[in-house]
């Protein structure tokens, strides 16, 4: 005569995995809508949000599974360890997030310089219905002083157009798409060829006599004539505050994994034989921009140190 047991089986055990799978492959699709796709970045942090609570209850339905496999030795504690290791990542994410929240300075956007921010070409827009963006608080340059004390603008010792070439070379690398300029006839070489229709004067053969050639004749086409780069020694103001005679550029960037947005500007301007570089990045949406800005501008300005290396002044 066999004698046979039956385990008892912990079903919150099993309710946990399923719990903590459907909230892992939520945050895969949400996360990828928003780094590939059209789901707009507040739609994506309120989802994110939303995908951690099932995680969350399936914590404690795992812990109890793997109790009643102690007490009892309930089928499920496989199941259990599943769970945990399913719902690690949806309550690490807002749970990391939270963290740069509350440790990191309260700020939107930084610059290098803070008593003179470079404007935007084009004002960043972009619907915060659910994370407004709100205007920078009296302390920021404080603030930012003290969180980010080495983000510093940089000079460079030479003419402005070198710099432009390696600041549009280094934007490129670090995947900063160009999305508005202003001044960019400062940052071309000094004497730029163009086009001219102009013909120039050619000698007379006294053998041929002096008729000159007939109207209809094709001339021959000139070659291209220098042009000297606009002086930009009349600092006239413009209506967004930068003066005539500034190049800048402003980019837009996304972070590598989640897919974050910033715009960033980028100022140049020829200063006694410098060039003076400012930069100013700032989040899209939302109250705060975690730490992000910051980081988007030293990577800029190292890479830009390492392309200009050699001519950066003090």
């Amino acid at each position: 005569m066999h004698i046979r047991y039956d385990r008892p089986v912990s079903r919150s055990a099993f309710f946990a995995r399923r719990l903590a799978l459907f909230s892992l492959v939520m945050l895969l699709i949400v996360v990828l809508a928003h780094r590939f796709g059209p789901l707009k970045t507040p739609d994506f942090v309120m989802l994110v949000l939303a995908a951690a609570v099932p995680a969350l209850l399936a914590v404690p339905l795992a812990l109890l599974g793997l109790a009643r496999l102690w007490q009892i030795g309930a089928l499920g504690g496989i199941a259990s360890a599943w769970a945990l290791i399913y719902a690690a990542l949806p309550i690490a994410l807002p749970g990391y997030g939270y963290y740069l929240y509350m440790t990191k300075p309260p700020l939107t956007e930084v610059a290098t310089d803070l008593s003179d921010r470079p404007a935007w070409v084009s004002e960043p827009a972009a619907e915060q219905h659910l994370l407004p963006r709100p205007e920078l608080p009296p302390n920021a340059a404080d603030a930012q002083t003290t969180a980010y004390p080495g983000l510093n603008g940089r000079r460079y010792e030479g003419a402005i157009d070198r710099v432009y070439e390696a600041v549009r070379k280094v934007a490129g690398e670090n995947r900063l798409v160009l999305t508005a300029s202003r001044g960019e006839e400062y940052g071309l070489p000094a004497l730029e060829l163009r086009p001219t229709t102009e013909t120039p004067l050619e000698p007379v053969d006294p053998a041929a006599g002096a008729n000159p050639a007939p109207q209809d004749e094709a001339l021959p086409e000139s070659g291209p004539l220098p042009t000297a780069r606009p002086e930009p020694g009349l600092m006239v103001p413009l209506s967004d505050g930068e003066p005539e005679g500034v190049a800048r550029l402003q980019f837009a960037t996304r972070t590598l994994v989640l897919g974050l947005p910033f715009d960033a500007v980028v100022r140049l301007r020829e200063e006694a034989e410098m060039t003076l570089v400012d930069m100013r990045v700032a989040a899209r949406y939302g109250p705060h921009d975690l730490g992000i800005s910051d980081q988007i501008a030293e990577g800029f300005l190292h890479a830009l140190d390492a392309e200009l290396l050699g001519i950066a002044g003090n």
